[in-house]
C-alpha cells in the first residue's frame, strides 16, 4: 500500500509538471461543488447539472477514485462545447478549486482511467496521454495487470472482450482498401486476424495529421478503441488519437 502511495505522488507530479499547466485550460463552462458521483463516467454537482468527464474512459477502479477525489469538492468546469449530450449531460474537462491539472489527468496518472481520444485539441491530448504513459511504465492501477493491453496476434483474447474498450498493440501485416473502408490488418488470416477499420470521412483527419496510412505497413502501433466484430476482432478509428505509432526502441505492453 505504501509503495501505491509513494507511486501516485510520483505520477501526479509527473503530470504536475509535464504541460499539464497550460494546454487544458480551455473557457470556463461554470463552477459548482459536486453532490453525488454518478457513475464511472460522470458526476452531479450541487446545482443538478450532471457532467461527462470528457477524454477518458473508465476502468473498473475509476469509479471509487474518482469518489476520493471529488467527493464534495468545489470544481471549475472547461471546454471547447458546453452542449449538453443526449443524456443531457455537460462534457467537461473538471478542476478541483484553483488547481491547474484536469481531474481526467489525475486519473490517468494514477492508472485508473484510459484516453479516449476524443479530446481533438493537440496539446491538451498529447499532455493526457503523457499521463497515462507515466502511469503505464510505472505499471501502477490498471497497467499492474500484464493483459491490460491486448496483443494483436491473439484475436480470440481481443474478441473477447467485444463491447469494451480495448488497447491493442501489434504490427500492421498490411494496409488494405474495400470499398470506402480501410484495413489495417494486424493477422495473416482477412476474416480472423485483428484489423483496425478506418472510413472513407475520416481520411482528411490523418491526411492534415501528416499520417499516409499505407506508411503504417510493416510498424509496430497502438491503437485504442471499442471492441465490434463476430469473426474477427474490429476496431473502428474515427480520430487520429486513437493511433499510436509506436518507436523501434519502444517496449510493448502486452505479453509475448
Amino acid at each position: 500500500m505504501a509503495q501505491r502511495r509513494l507511486l501516485t505522488v510520483a505520477t501526479l507530479l509527473f503530470a504536475a509538471n509535464t504541460a499539464l499547466a497550460s494546454p487544458c485550460q480551455f473557457e470556463s463552462q461554470g463552477e459548482g461543488r459536486v453532490a453525488a458521483i454518478v457513475d464511472a463516467h460522470s458526476v452531479r454537482l450541487d446545482d443538478g447539472r450532471e457532467i461527462r468527464l470528457i477524454g477518458i474512459e473508465p476502468t473498473a477502479a475509476t469509479k471509487q477514485a474518482l469518489t476520493s477525489l471529488l467527493a464534495g469538492r468545489d470544481v471549475t468546469l472547461r471546454g471547447t462545447d458546453d452542449t449538453p449530450d443526449r443524456y443531457g449531460r455537460q462534457s467537461a474537462l473538471l478542476f478541483i478549486g484553483e488547481s491547474d491539472t484536469p481531474v481526467q489527468a489525475m486519473l490517468l496518472a494514477q492508472g485508473d482511467a484510459l484516453v479516449s481520444a476524443e479530446v481533438t485539441d493537440k496539446d491538451c491530448a498529447a499532455a493526457l496521454m503523457a499521463s497515462e504513459a507515466a502511469a503505464r511504465r510505472q505499471k501502477i492501477g490498471s497497467w499492474a495487470d500484464p493483459s491490460a493491453i491486448k496483443n494483436a496476434e491473439s484475436p480470440d483474447d481481443i474478441l473477447a472482450g467485444i463491447g469494451r474498450f480495448m488497447v491493442v498493440e501489434g504490427k500492421v501485416l498490411s494496409v488494405r482498401q474495400a470499398g470506402a473502408t480501410t484495413y489495417l490488418n494486424f493477422g495473416r488470416n482477412w476474416t480472423r486476424g485483428f484489423a483496425a477499420t478506418i472510413s472513407k470521412r475520416a481520411l482528411p483527419a490523418f491526411e492534415n495529421a501528416g499520417i499516409a496510412l499505407k506508411s503504417l505497413e510493416g510498424k509496430r502501433i497502438r491503437i485504442r478503441g471499442w471492441v465490434e466484430g463476430s469473426t474477427g476482432p474490429r476496431i473502428d478509428v474515427r480520430l487520429v488519437g486513437q493511433v499510436e505509432l509506436l518507436g523501434a526502441n519502444e517496449p510493448t505492453g502486452v505479453r509475448p
